[in-house]
């Protein structure tokens, strides 16, 4: 269960097979999960498939996730972190 407090520095690492680790603001990640999604909507999970937007299905994906496998051996992992300023 996500608590909220991860979410105040918004900024995240996201790892995918084969690719450098990437660090991503909030918005960055969420547009980086609609791309995902978008190319998903036949195969989402069920709590994904009840939310009628691809906006509202990538923050649920983002705040209740942190892994998305879209097809075997393709994934997409996110973390929240801190950076230091």
């Amino acid at each position: 269960m996500p608590i909220s407090l991860m979410y105040e520095e918004e900024n995240y690492v996201v790892l995918e097979p084969n690719q450098p680790e990437q660090f991503m603001t909030a918005i960055e990640l969420l547009e980086k999960l609609r791309a995902v999604l978008a190319q998903q909507q036949d195969n989402l999970p069920r709590d994904l498939q009840q939310l009628s937007s691809l906006d509202a299905q990538a923050q649920k994906l983002r705040d209740t996730y942190c892994e998305y496998e879209f097809t075997p051996g393709k994934f997409i992992q996110w973390y929240v972190v801190r950076l230091e300023k």
